[in-house]
């Protein structure tokens, strides 16, 4: 019985990622301890049978599982992609640098909603995938929300989003693939390092950044890199304290100059 021979793309990957990070063959082939000549082969696809150490070495040197630089043709995936896989989101490996969500549960295992109080905020990028840390956030129960998805509630603070208000909850459901994000969908994002946790209308480039917008006009909109973004939450709901009005100042002011663009168009 004859059976397909699946593809091995060993050999391109390694050039691709070599050149990728513009190092030459006698650099790479010095940082792993191999002759130039050696890398060559491997890169021409002239090694038929690479040792398993020189999988392992690649593997570690690139952080990219086995599996993805034999299965994977990393040449045909977009820029968005590689910095994801680049940053620790590599789908082959189980553990590691994998950005892994933790969760909570209760005793009849349905995941709990966490709330991120604005104390914690500066804390939840370090804690954001440690199980310890997570427990101990306080947890809800809320209703009408899908099965299957996980939700977490993150306070915002400012003006930046009106007319939701300084002090609203917002609740997100988690975004496992960012490709999926529709241009300006509503989003709180988790920024690594001191970068805080922002609430914006987001849009995924296909460069490999995020642009990251407010709905107050007052505010330029900015760009980060995919690679400083830990965690993606889609607007689900918020809640709030304030009353809404009729129609808030600022309301007003975007209607006024919505307006005046249309008769200028008319105008022309």
């Amino acid at each position: 019985m004859k059976t397909n021979k699946q593809k091995i793309f060993f050999a391109p990957n390694v050039k691709f990622l070599r050149e990728r990070r513009r190092i030459s063959q006698h650099e790479l082939a010095e940082k792993l301890g191999i002759t130039r000549a050696k890398l060559a082969a491997i890169e021409a696809g002239n090694t038929k049978s690479p040792q398993p150490d020189d999988y392992l070495n690649f593997s570690a040197f690139f952080a990219v599982s086995i599996d993805t630089l034999l299965k994977i043709d990393l040449s045909k995936l977009g820029e968005l992609k590689m910095r994801e896989l680049e940053a620790g989101n590599d789908v082959y490996i189980k553990g590691g640098n994998l950005r892994v969500l933790a969760i909570s549960v209760d005793r009849d295992n349905n995941e709990h909603v966490e709330y991120v109080p604005i104390k914690a905020k500066a804390g939840y990028a370090a804690g954001h995938a440690d199980p310890a840390y997570i427990a101990t956030l306080p947890k809800y129960s809320v209703p009408n929300l899908s099965k299957g998805d996980t939700y977490r509630i993150f306070p915002i603070s400012g003006d930046s989003m009106l007319p939701i208000t300084d002090g609203s909850d917002i609740t997100g459901k988690y975004v496992s693939d960012w490709t999926d994000i529709k241009p300006d969908t509503p989003c709180v994002v988790v920024l690594n390092g001191e970068q805080d946790v922002v609430f914006k209308m987001v849009t995924v480039r296909a460069d490999g950044t995020l642009l990251l917008r407010s709905l107050n006009p007052l505010y330029e909109p900015y760009t980060v890199e995919a690679s400083d973004v830990l965690e993606i939450w889609k607007f689900h709901a918020y809640t709030s304290r304030d009353f809404p009005e009729g129609q808030s100042d600022m309301a007003t002011v975007l209607s006024a100059i919505r307006n005046l663009g249309s008769k200028m168009e008319r105008s022309r």
